[in-house]
């Protein structure tokens, strides 16, 4: 009798199974016949024939008996029985077992047995029908005539493991193996069918896509076609991929531009983001992400352009060559964030855009003056309804370049509150370490501002905190001298004036000692700006009588200005006529420039307290303490006296606000004046602060000052010794009709104004 090795097959009595002759190749052809016995041992494990030993078939297995061997050594054997084996031995594809017939328990009634089998065909056809191949599977599934016929011929499409086949023969009960038999085929209809749902719809979906793809490259190239046509007409979509591809933007923000395109695509334009996406997209777009080329800079025709369009600023100017010098040399941007410090309408913002012209670039202003918002240098995020873009990106894209000029107007006037910090915010904007990848909150993607060349501007530098001031070069902006202002009048503001009013050279002429009378007696700043408004309604005021034909030309001398002006707009404080004890003139710095102020003391009736009047502030009333005290130290015996008298300070005017401690000396001085009983001159007056121990302390806004007291008639002013080397900034014109002595005590002050 002949073992054969067989795995993963499922072989059921009743069944015919045609075994090919490379199967059985390990058997001689000359041992197989027609009727001779065979038996079926089951491997365990699929392994080489060679390689198998009796531990590893399974206990039960089949018998079947050869029925045809043909030519070719193909042999067909009919499965008779199933058996249990016993003492099976051999090994190298050789095997010989003793072997028992199972007893099959028929616990499956004749007519459920049918019906079993009916059913499951009638199902399995059904299931076939579905298929292009169906009417062939057809006719063989109607030659199968019982259940095993069934199972064993689809077996190997089942989804059934090698131990599920072995389970099937392995049953003894005929019943649960009808049973084991039903479940597989219904499980693998069951199977098919979710398969087949799944790949129809993979395939629905694919077509879609498929399609869906056609469609909009099909689009894409009519919309191309209808763009070629119709430039006008472009989409958005078109014209923002063309832009994207032509900015040059740098990998990040490129990837951010293509995904917010794509979102517009998906979105349409019915959408409600369209148009706040839509704004990204032309605003990313329209910046000049592209390196500007190096441009020659020519530093005569710089210093040409500076000298024309402003007068004076001789200091200014050649800070502002030298940075002009280092960029050439460098052929890029570098060196400091230059911060103009001066008075209103001195010249700090039109040197900017005069800086633009010299260097061939583009130039912005961006005011900052009252910004609270943090969200106003680094822009909104666009998760916000209404969000924009920062102050500082809003100017890039204004200029059109990678390169401007900018202008931070008023620097000082940046406030802080709930919103955030923007004077922090403008620290990265403006240092060089931090500005080649400034991120603005709109944009989301870095931009590089390291060839932007920034310029700030301030009135005052104590509101401008101090990590911000410390990455700028501050340059001060003196006040114009009479002189200054009337050439600048002459040579530019009375010249624009007259254009802006239509007003033609020919038909209006306008003396020097007009000019000068209104410098004099209609302005009281240390800029241009007021004499602007001067000119302008000079000006205003010749268009109408022209209009009316009064004249045809008009010349406006000294006696025409109150005319024209009205009368006399400013009055200067000017030196007293008569010199009284107890009053001494001092200098101011303001805003607007400098100015001169008295220091009025007297002595009442009283107990010995002190008033302070003339809205000082807390740093000018400690002076007066000072002073109070540093008298009273030096002059025992004059001031002894005033324990039972009420001493009075005032400092007109009453209306306007005061502080600093620059006043400290002249109040020391009026107070010992006051004690001597003598009388300081009315043409001499001076500045400093105060110490206790009588040193007379260095200040601030020397120029202003010494303007003021030139323009008041002041001939004798004393200042810290120490403020000595600010006298440079200090204009000619000024220093010649003024005797400015340096001093370093409260003594040579004393000494100077006669008191010793």
């Amino acid at each position: 009798m002949i073992a054969l090795p067989i795995y993963d097959m499922l072989l059921l009595p009743g069944v015919v199974f045609y075994f090919k002759r490379d199967v059985l190749s390990s058997m001689p052809v000359s041992e197989f016949s027609d009727g001779e016995d065979v038996l079926f041992l089951i491997q365990k494990e699929d392994k080489k024939k060679s390689e198998l030993l009796p531990a590893d078939f399974y206990t039960k297995g089949l018998a079947g008996k050869i029925e045809n061997v043909d030519d070719d050594g193909n042999v067909s054997i009919r499965v008779t029985n199933r058996v249990e084996f016993s003492d099976i031995e051999g090994g190298e594809g050789t095997y010989s077992a003793t072997a028992r017939i199972c007893q099959t328990i028929e616990d499956l009634p004749e007519d459920e047995r049918k019906e079993m089998y009916r059913t499951t065909k009638r199902k399995l056809i059904q299931f076939v029908q579905g298929f292009q191949w169906g009417v062939v599977v057809r006719s063989f599934i109607q030659h199968w005539h019982t259940l095993s016929e069934i199972i064993c011929a689809i077996s190997s499409y089942l989804n059934l493991y090698p131990e599920d086949k072995y389970a099937i023969i392995a049953t003894d009960s005929e019943k649960e193996r009808a049973e084991l038999i039903q479940h597989a085929i219904y499980e693998f209809i069951e199977m098919a069918k979710v398969s087949g749902e799944a790949e129809n719809a993979q395939k629905e979906t694919n077509e879609k896509a498929y399609r869906e793809s056609a469609l909009k490259k099909q689009i894409a190239f009519l919309q191309q076609e209808l763009d070629e046509m119709h430039p006008e007409n472009e989409s958005d979509v078109r014209k923002f991929e063309k832009k994207i591809q032509e900015a040059g933007m740098n990998p990040e923000a490129k990837s951010e531009a293509e995904k917010v395109l794509n979102r517009m695509k998906q979105e349409g334009k019915d959408s409600h983001e369209y148009g706040m996406l839509y704004d990204y997209l032309d605003f990313i777009t329209t910046l000049s992400w592209k390196k500007a080329d190096p441009v020659e800079i020519d530093l005569k025709e710089a210093e040409e352009i500076l000298d024309e369009q402003h007068y004076g600023l001789k200091k200014v100017k050649e800070r502002i060559i030298q940075q002009i010098a280092v960029m050439a040399l460098n052929k890029k941007q570098s060196g400091s964030i230059l911060l103009f410090v001066g008075a209103p309408g001195t010249g700090k913002t039109s040197i900017g855009q005069s800086i633009a012209k010299a260097l061939h670039r583009e130039y912005v202003r961006i005011s900052l003056g009252g910004i609270r918002d943090e969200a106003e240098i680094r822009g909104h995020r666009r998760t916000y309804i209404g969000a924009m873009p920062g102050r500082i990106m809003e100017g890039m894209k204004r200029s059109g370049a990678s390169n401007p000029v900018i202008v931070l107007d008023e620097v000082d006037k940046l406030a802080r509150d709930y919103n955030g910090d923007p004077a922090s915010a403008l620290l990265e904007v403006l240092d060089p370490e931090q500005n080649f990848s400034f991120t603005d909150h709109y944009m989301n993607v870095p931009y590089d501002l390291s060839d932007v060349l920034f310029v700030c501007t301030a009135n005052a530098m104590d509101t401008i905190p101090e990590p911000l001031l410390n990455r700028m070069e501050v340059i001060q902006f003196p006040g114009y001298t009479a002189v200054e202002k009337f050439h600048i009048a002459r040579k530019h503001l009375l010249p624009r004036a007259m254009e802006s009013m239509g007003i033609k050279k020919s038909n209006m002429k306008v003396t020097d000692d007009a000019i000068r009378m209104i410098i004099s007696e209609y302005t009281a700043e240390s800029g241009v700006r007021g004499l602007k408004k001067q000119m302008d309604v000079l000006c205003r005021y010749a268009a109408v009588k022209l209009v009316k034909g009064e004249k045809k030309s008009l010349t406006v001398g000294v006696k025409k200005v109150p005319e024209y002006l009205g009368g006399r707009g400013i009055r200067h404080d000017m030196k007293m006529e008569k010199p009284l004890p107890g009053v001494v003139t001092g200098l101011a710095w303001t805003r607007a420039g400098g100015e001169i102020l008295f220091i009025e003391t007297s002595l009442t009736e009283g107990n010995g307290k002190l008033f302070v009047t003339g809205q000082l502030g807390d740093v000018m009333k400690e002076s007066v303490q000072i002073a109070l005290t540093l008298v009273r130290s030096m002059f025992p015996e004059e001031t002894r006296e005033w324990d039972q008298k009420n001493m009075h300070v005032h400092v007109p005017a009453g209306a306007v606000p005061k502080d600093g401690p620059s006043a400290g000396v002249t109040i020391t001085t009026a107070l010992i004046s006051l004690a001597l009983k003598k009388a300081v001159p009315t043409d001499l007056a001076m500045t400093g602060e105060i110490s206790l121990r009588g040193g007379v302390m260095p200040i601030g806004g020397l120029p202003e000052k010494l303007m003021a007291a030139q323009r008041s008639g002041i001939k004798k002013v004393l200042i810290p010794f120490e403020n000595r080397d600010d006298l440079e900034d200090v204009a000619e014109e000024v220093k010649k009709e003024l005797e400015i002595i340096p001093v370093k005590r409260i003594e040579n002050v004393l000494k100077e104004t006669g008191l010793m």
